[in-house]
């Protein structure tokens, strides 16, 4: 998924960095596009002038007429209005309008957890934290509302250094690796507009995980989330995948999440 300017983002930003056009290609060849979920103050200001949320942390959940919290009664983390994203940002197929609601338990390992789409056109109520267990009263945790703004981003794959050119350009001095760290970063910068994004949200590209990445195989990553994003005193990292049919199909029953601290 390729684009000219794209194309030409990342050749610039390898000339600056001493890092040869075919190693670029490299990178470019083994590369996902991506959207970053940031709060307003981590855009910059040009990218604050034309801001549109398209996304909510914590708060509330809107359900259609019988649909409750999911059973296992896990927080809502993240509301995501589709219709307000960037058109044809990624590579995987998200609904075009409605909202993705992202329940999980991000406090300790989660037992279960639910991704449920809700359209547009379908009437909704919100529901309340408050319910009984066993005649006792009970209530979900709620984090506190904050409002998202998407940031087109790129994320390197994690084995584009074994192409050949890369390969060779590694060879040349014990630097090289210092300088690739310096190039991809100026990349992921340089592709979100200099927005801030180190502890963010991020939908579809490759994984950043802390551990072994589970975007593997037939599986694609749908959602990465940073606890701090959340709440500022969690510190794990939830990461969802799916094959690119569940999540083009809305079968979200399917996915599968993992938690890392």
């Amino acid at each position: 998924m390729t684009t000219p300017i794209v194309e030409e983002l990342v050749l610039q930003t390898a000339e600056k960095h001493g890092v040869p056009a075919p190693v670029a290609q490299e990178l470019l060849a083994d590369t996902r596009p991506c959207l970053h979920l940031v709060p307003f103050e981590s855009l910059t200001p040009a990218q604050q002038e034309e801001a549109r949320p398209a996304a909510r942390t914590g708060g509330l959940p809107s359900l259609p007429n019988g649909v409750d919290w999911p059973e296992g009664r896990e927080p809502l983390l993240l509301t995501v209005d589709c219709a307000a994203l960037p058109h044809d940002a990624l590579d995987i197929e998200l609904p075009p309008d409605g909202q993705l609601l992202f329940f999980v338990e991000i406090e300790y390992e989660p037992e279960s957890s639910v991704v449920l789409h809700v359209p547009s056109e379908v009437p909704t109520t919100q529901r309340p934290a408050s319910y009984e267990l066993d005649g006792e009263p009970e209530q979900v945790t709620v984090y506190q509302p904050n409002v998202l703004y998407p940031v087109p981003g790129l994320t390197p794959g994690p084995d584009w250094r074994d192409g050949p050119a890369t390969s060779a350009f590694l060879e040349g001095g014990a630097d090289r690796d210092d300088i690739l760290d310096r190039f991809e970063d100026a990349v992921r910068n340089a592709a979100a507009g200099g927005a801030s994004h180190g502890v963010s949200i991020q939908l579809g590209g490759y994984s950043s995980p802390w551990q072994l990445a589970p975007d593997e195989g037939d599986l694609v990553l749908l959602a990465q989330m940073h606890g701090q994003s959340i709440d500022s005193n969690v510190y794990t990292q939830t990461l969802i995948v799916g094959t690119r049919e569940d999540i083009a199909e809305h079968r979200y029953e399917a996915l599968e999440f993992e938690q890392q601290v």
